[in-house]
């Protein structure tokens, strides 16, 4: 499992109502949410009914075998811009481009396979991930765990869920401490396995010698098909997250999970976000002065501080902002690594090569990008649609927060509807 890039956390407005269990529950909660028809719950009653459908003892569930572990990745540090020759910066770019000292934390989650063995939902496969105890991971590994099921929760609670969000079926939590999590199981391959095994195929490949130019062409539609429609997933669950003052925060490849790998099989493919554990909540009440210094968070309203976000709008505005700059990132990833071959980019070689390298002036990352015969098949990629792919990525990767599209925006953009054929 490839590690999770993840490089702030948010830990906002969870003390309303805390979902870990901290003693053991008998019995079997997995209770069917339904509606009466033409009937409206009120949303605190449909948060509690979400809840309280929420299977919460051990006893529930058969644990298999595992299947993966991966670290988070933090803010260890808030160091400013760089300064000299190859940085010259402006006054105006302090805290539009991202800055940070990132460095791995402590927090190691385990994933496992398993499934529901009790009541209704008997024999439900689900996926485990698995939040250390506070004597390996710390109070923040128990706080991650409380908002990721917050988070949750409260999402599975609002109306029109799409299946673009993994879905929590419950949880519970072991004597040693440990937080175990449970997931609907919606596939085991993420957006970054994905990418990375097609930058293989695409190695072995061109290794054995010439290559079909009608096969080649066969799989790069198929590949462009197979990109779009992660894209379109990942941003469909984002703008449901922000319609419901919900950030991720932490968007990338490997918190997008895949139901299929195979790329012959883009129309039964459906993305899902997960990772939810630094997600923060932008709602009024929760951005009130003192409501936003919580630990997990400080990093995100330190940086919208110093781009003059000071209002409760305004920081709602700037938190939206990051996640979308996150997702340029995820467009750039999955523009360049599945059509590259292994070892030609990775996420942090293309993070350095478009904000250090050209300062987000995507026009000359292309230029660049020209020059470069392994890029080929990427820029060709981005060409699509007069340079559509391009447009949306600077829309996207604006330095200026204030500039940048809502995910509605993003989604109703040329280049994920229709360049692609």
């Amino acid at each position: 499992m490839n590690p999770v890039a993840v490089h702030r956390v948010s830990f906002e407005c969870v003390s309303r109502f805390s979902l870990i269990h901290r003693e053991s529950v008998e019995g079997f909660s997995g209770r069917r949410i339904v509606n009466s028809r033409g009937r409206k719950w009120p949303p605190t009653r449909r948060l509690h009914a979400v809840t309280a459908s929420l299977i919460t003892s051990a006893d529930s569930f058969e644990v298999g075998r595992l299947i993966g572990s991966y670290g988070f990745m933090n803010v260890t540090s808030y160091s400013g811009l760089q300064s000299g020759s190859e940085f010259d910066y402006t006054s105006d770019d302090i805290g539009r481009l991202k800055a940070q000292d990132i460095g791995e934390g402590g927090v190691k989650i385990r994933l496992y396979e398993g499934r529901i063995s009790q009541g209704p939902f008997r024999g439900v496969p689900v996926i485990f991930k698995v939040y250390p105890g506070k004597r390996a991971g710390g109070t923040e590994a128990d706080m991650m765990a409380a908002n990721e099921l917050n988070a949750h929760s409260f999402l599975q609670s609002q109306e029109n869920l799409p299946s673009n969000l993994l879905m929590l079926v419950g949880g519970f939590e072991t004597q040693f401490g440990e937080q175990w999590l449970a997931f609907r199981d919606g596939g085991k391959d993420s957006a970054a396995d994905y990418a990375r095994n097609a930058s293989e195929k695409t190695s072995r490949a061109r290794s054995q010698g010439a290559w079909n130019p009608y096969e080649k062409e066969q799989m790069i539609k198929r590949r462009r098909k197979f990109v779009i429609k992660i894209l379109q997933g990942a941003m469909k669950g984002l703008a449901f997250m922000h319609e419901n003052d919900r950030l991720h925060q932490s968007l990338g490849p490997s918190s997008i999970v895949l139901n299929t790998p195979a790329e012959r099989e883009a129309m039964y493919l459906i993305p899902r976000l997960r990772d939810l554990a630094f997600s923060v909540d932008i709602r009024p009440s929760c951005l009130e002065e003192g409501a936003t210094s919580g630990a997990l968070s400080e990093q995100l309203w330190r940086r919208a501080t110093a781009s003059g976000a000071f209002t409760v709008f305004e920081k709602r505005a700037f938190g939206i902002a990051d996640d979308i700059y996150e997702a340029g990132l995820l467009l750039a990833y999955l523009a360049f690594v599945p059509f590259c071959e292994a070892g030609v980019m990775d996420s942090l070689s293309l993070q350095r090569l478009l904000e250090n390298t050209f300062r987000l002036d995507i026009e000359a990352v292309r230029e660049y990008c020209l020059a470069d015969e392994r890029l080929e098949d990427a820029v060709k990629f981005l060409d699509l649609g007069d340079r559509a792919g391009w447009e949306l990525l600077q829309a996207m990767l604006n330095a200026d927060h204030r500039k940048r599209p809502m995910a509605e925006a993003v989604l109703s953009h040329r280049f994920l509807n229709g360049v692609v054929n």
